[in-house]
């Protein structure tokens, strides 16, 4: 169960493969990777983040998965800085002996970092910028 809070890119591919090496009690690995979106004239978004808070917050509710879900790992992987369009921002894996805890898990770890993440985003474009409501 890992959960990192990261200036640099990832590699959705070697994220995955780390997750599952040399494991065989896993039947299941459900993959979400966020990317920033161009929502008209984008040009960056840049995220914001208290080091420590956040990531104690991401791992109580990464915990809460594990407690609810029968999983043989979990990763949550979220960048910060500034991101242009297209670029990956952020992952969530989950493993499991069979998809539907995978999925069920996965499903609520991306519910949690879309809706109640301590992030702050800052939209850059052509009419200036602004801070993203929660």
């Amino acid at each position: 169960m890992a959960v990192r809070v990261q200036l640099e890119d990832f590699d959705c591919g070697a994220e995955i493969a780390a997750l599952t090496a040399g494991r065989t009690d896993i039947g299941a690995v459900v993959s979400f990777t966020g990317l920033v979106r161009d929502s008209g004239g984008l040009a960056s978004l840049e995220l914001e983040h208290y080091p420590g808070m956040t990531e104690k917050a991401l791992a109580a509710i990464e915990a809460e998965a594990v407690s609810r879900w029968d999983l043989q790992a979990s990763l949550v992987v979220h960048r910060y800085g500034a991101l242009a369009p297209g670029e990956r921002i952020m992952m969530v894996a989950t493993a499991s002996r069979h998809r539907q805890a995978a999925f069920e898990a996965a499903d609520f770890l991306m519910d949690y970092l879309k809706s109640r993440a301590p992030f702050w985003k800052k939209e850059s474009g052509p009419h200036g910028s602004r801070w993203v409501d929660a």
